[in-house]
């Protein structure tokens, strides 16, 4: 990957962290600095994959590489874009990592949020699929 590309990534993850969601912000208070059973994660985290002979990327809302977890906060918009959320997440899964999407509404009950995201530490990554299709949109930014 040329470093203006990566450059670029990294200016984008840069934006999304200066623009959370409400939800994010409330959920980011409880995960960062380690205040979460000391696990280690970052927020609008980029997540770099090759395929087809080209670099895409998608940015996770939170990101645990200690975990090998990836948090999604959903909000209205991902209503309309389940197809490519499925696609992502097959993505995800397939670099051994596991995805937990979590509702704009659940944040608002952040004790089982916490409590799901504490249980998702134990449970093993998906079995890989095999993906269908073409990879999503141009750089794959959520």
């Amino acid at each position: 990957m040329n470093k203006s590309y990566w450059n670029t990534i990294k200016s984008l993850a840069r934006e999304l962290r200066k623009n959370q969601t409400e939800s994010e912000q409330i959920l980011w208070k409880r995960l960062r600095n380690r205040k979460f059973y000391g696990v280690k994660f970052f927020r609008q985290h980029p997540l770099v994959y090759h395929q087809h002979g080209r670099d895409y990327f998608f940015i996770a809302d939170f990101y645990s590489a200690e975990k090998k977890l990836v948090i999604e906060v959903d909000g209205r918009i991902h209503d309309q874009q389940k197809n490519y959320d499925e696609q992502r997440d097959l993505i995800i899964s397939e670099k051994g990592l596991k995805v937990l999407r979590l509702q704009n509404k659940e944040i608002a009950n952040i004790d089982l949020t916490l409590q799901k995201i504490k249980h998702s530490f134990n449970s093993p990554p998906p079995l890989s699929k095999i993906r269908e299709g073409c990879p999503p949109k141009e750089g794959g930014v959520s």
